[in-house]
């Protein structure tokens, strides 16, 4: 499979790829900064570009087979208008070019799954700490669900940086968490990869925990 990765040098980006390059797929890693990417595999491509480069990200989109989006803006206070403008090209592109499939790593909180959590955990997380990133989150599903691909959104708990180890939990049903929604980034990154040749959560949205 032709797989392009966004937030490819960010923590579970990374992983994505060298899980990705493992199970030899073609990857491209689409960043703003080589030196973000350390790995080296003839399967590997690495297209240097910002968001706002229509050229570049045709140029890691044209005949990829699915596209995943690890893109976060880092803060807890700040809106990044640069990465929903991006999805919002990056989609428009995809519509362009014919590359139907698109996974994007999302959170916990967003849209309808708020009202997984508890009171008071939903609002300590959704209303207060996560407030921010979660809107735009929501401003991207949004996007991408009204879009004309094919999608599958992936909402984890808290991140953490444990071994991978197949133990989750997941479904796109209706449900309230108890206890603890944390999981490690490496069996997000293999969970996502999963869903590249499984259909069982296209256009569907997933919760994600161990």
């Amino acid at each position: 499979m032709k797989i392009v990765v966004f937030g490819a040098s960010g923590k579970t980006g990374s992983l994505i790829i060298s899980q990705a390059l493992e199970a030899g797929h073609q990857v491209t890693a689409y960043v703003r900064n080589e030196n973000g990417i350390t790995q080296k595999n003839s399967n590997l491509k690495v297209v240097v570009g910002n968001l706002t480069e229509t050229f570049k990200l045709k140029e890691a989109i044209t005949g990829a087979d699915v596209c995943i989006s690890t893109l976060g803006g880092g803060s807890l206070t700040r809106h990044s208008p640069e990465i929903i403008d991006g999805i919002d090209k990056i989609v428009s592109i995809m519509e362009q070019k014919g590359v139907n499939r698109i996974i994007y790593l999302s959170s916990l909180g967003a849209r309808e799954s708020r009202f997984f959590m508890p009171q008071p955990i939903r609002f300590l997380i959704a209303d207060v700490m996560l407030r921010v990133p979660l809107a735009d989150h929501n401003a991207n599903e949004n996007r991408i669900v009204n879009s004309k691909l094919n999608w599958t959104i992936v909402r984890p708990g808290g991140l953490t940086d444990n071994e991978k180890t197949g133990n989750l939990k997941f479904g796109s049903e209706k449900t309230i968490f108890k206890g603890s929604t944390s999981i490690s980034r490496a069996n997000v990154a293999a969970f996502i990869l999963e869903q590249v040749k499984n259909s069982e959560f296209e256009n569907k949205s997933v919760w994600l925990t161990e």
